[in-house]
């Protein structure tokens, strides 16, 4: 009877010295959070060391919320910390979105900061605007927007462009880089619709206004509060400026070396006719040739047939003479015509 009396007597003293060590672990943040208003049971805490849950960071963001007039319970705050989640940042985010008026539940807060993002820097950018570059400096190129008005004329763009944090849809919404590619587009596209270079430097407030009404924040996790044309400028010398001469001097060039090549080969066709004349001439004269050698035959046929006299065939010798005669005299073989033919 005595053993299980001490037995009895060792199992009550364990359990008191688990409480005393149980009371003394947990005793100063269950004044903290009883004296705050936000009370938390000692079992809630020993149920956060069960879980190892860090439970001071737990009770002093429920003590945060409570003093603010937040309703969100240890079980949530419990629940994003061991998700993961940066408890505090949250409970921060949330104060300050309710101090600047916003709307922002404890929910969407902790879908934020789960998916990477730094949910109170958001809530900091949807009370103060951010300024983005476009385009960004950091990734390398020139700097400049390149962009060529209707009539030819280059320009280089740099722009600023001012947004707020859209809590409602930083989760899943495009992040900075679409907001910096589709400002580039606009202002590229604006600038290319433009009459003259001179439109775009007397009014850049234009394309500014074109490009902010284009709905660009769409699909975003920002709005556009302003698009500013920081800087704005016709390109170099070097860099071709007038666009517009450069291709009207390489039209021209082309367009003569197309009228060339078309002269030349009408000059090549002449060439060929010319030929194909001269070949004429030839067979012409070959022909004639031809005839002129059966003129003795026909005379001798002519002859044996008695159809020529003597006395004819020395009138044809004297009209032959005569005509040779004419032709030394004139200093002339055979007729102009037929020489110049034949050169």
């Amino acid at each position: 009877m005595e053993k299980i009396g001490f037995i009895v007597f060792g199992i009550a003293g364990i359990v008191v010295l688990v409480i005393i060590v149980v009371i003394g672990n947990f005793f100063k943040l269950w004044i903290r959070a009883l004296s705050s208003g936000a009370g938390v049971s000692f079992r809630s805490l020993i149920g956060m060391w069960l879980r190892r849950v860090d439970s001071e960071q737990i009770v002093n963001a429920r003590i945060m919320l409570v003093k603010t007039g937040l309703a969100v319970t240890t079980d949530e705050l419990e629940a994003h910390y061991l998700a993961g989640g940066d408890v505090m940042n949250v409970v921060r985010a949330l104060i300050a979105a309710d101090k600047a008026g916003f709307e922002l539940s404890f929910q969407r807060a902790a879908a934020i900061r789960l998916a990477g993002r730094d949910v109170l820097k958001a809530v900091e950018t949807s009370v103060t605007p951010h300024v983005i570059d476009c385009p960004d400096p950091g990734k390398g190129g020139t700097g400049w927007l390149d962009a060529v008005a209707k009539d030819g004329i280059r320009l280089l763009v740099k722009a600023r462009v001012t947004v707020r944090v859209n809590l409602a849809r930083l989760v899943g919404g495009a992040m900075e880089d679409t907001i910096i590619a589709r400002v580039g587009q606009g202002i590229v596209s604006a600038i290319g619709s433009s009459p003259s270079y001179k439109d775009v430097l007397e009014n850049p407030d234009k394309i500014s206004r074109k490009v902010l009404d284009s709905g660009l924040d769409a699909q975003t996790g920002f709005e556009i509060v302003s698009i500013d044309i920081a800087d704005i400028s016709v390109a170099g010398v070097v860099d071709v400026s007038n666009v517009g001469a450069q291709l009207e001097t390489e039209r021209a060039e082309a367009d003569k070396k197309m009228r060339q090549a078309e002269a030349e080969g009408r000059r090549a066709m002449a060439v060929a006719f010319e030929q194909e004349m001269k070949a004429r001439v030839q067979e012409m004269n070959a022909k004639l040739v031809e005839a002129q050698a059966d003129v003795p035959r026909a005379i001798a046929q002519a002859f044996r047939e008695g159809n020529l006299g003597v006395m004819d065939y020395y009138r044809i010798q004297n009209i032959d003479a005569d005509t040779s005669m004419r032709k030394s005299i004139s200093g002339k073989d055979e007729p102009q015509g037929t020489q110049d033919l034949t050169q």
